[in-house]
């Protein structure tokens, strides 16, 4: 998502109450939220054995996470389709935004996804 852009409409928090309402209800939702921007973020950053200490705000960088979800679903297909929708809401709800829906799976183990 876009940082520096403003508050998101109140639009897109009525709609993703109802998004995430239904899917809690079919026990799809488990978790999630939205975090803040950069402009007190602390990161720890590891380069050659070494850790550094890097606070925001980040003028590098035009995107952040917005937030995070975690989801069940049966099968890849329906988490596909699921996380269009997602990204439809905020396309109908918050059409001046860029926003980047990303759908990764959660590790469980060493073993690569489908193994």
């Amino acid at each position: 998502m876009e940082e520096g852009i403003g508050a998101p409409p109140q639009a897109i928090f009525d709609a993703m109450d109802v998004h995430i309402g239904e899917r809690a209800a079919k026990g799809v939702f488990l978790d999630g939220g939205g975090l803040y921007g950069t402009e007190d973020a602390v990161n720890f950053v590891v380069r050659k054995g070494e850790v550094t200490r890097v606070d925001g705000p980040y003028a590098e960088g035009k995107e952040v996470v917005g937030g995070w979800a975690i989801m069940e679903y049966a099968d890849l297909d329906e988490a596909v389709a699921d996380q269009r929708e997602f990204a439809e809401l905020h396309a109908k709800h918050w059409p001046e935004a860029t926003v980047i829906a990303t759908l990764r799976q959660i590790s469980e183990g060493p073993e690569a996804p489908g193994d």
